[in-house]
């Protein structure tokens, strides 16, 4: 991982997006689902929780994480940083408020 990469505690990412709770979810997919949440500081954060069910081990995980640590661009999302936690693989982004991908690249 790169040395700016944050390894979060699940429980502060429990607090963060109030369980997990349903008014959080942001989105879903194969891989799991996207909640929005607040952390201690009060900076705002997407976390992607990814399915039990997905089939991706640990080892594909953490390569996941270390090739999008490596990704800088403007139009490319930051990830913050991680949480594994017994079988709990989540990836933290920051949190982009009101416009969808396409609006970021496109200038809509």
């Amino acid at each position: 991982m790169t040395e700016d990469m944050q390894v979060m505690k699940f429980d502060d990412l429990v607090q963060a997006t109030n369980s997990f709770h349903e008014s959080n979810l942001l989105g879903r997919g194969g891989f799991g689902q996207v909640f929005k949440g607040t952390l201690e500081d009060g900076q705002e954060i997407a976390v992607k929780r990814l399915s039990r069910l997905s089939g991706q081990g640990i080892e594909e995980f953490m390569n996941e994480v270390v090739v999008i640590s490596k990704l800088q661009h403007r139009n490319v999302v930051k990830l913050l940083g991680c949480c594994v936690d017994g079988e709990e693989n989540m990836q933290i982004y920051e949190y982009m408020s009101n416009k969808t991908l396409d609006a970021y690249l496109f200038g809509m």
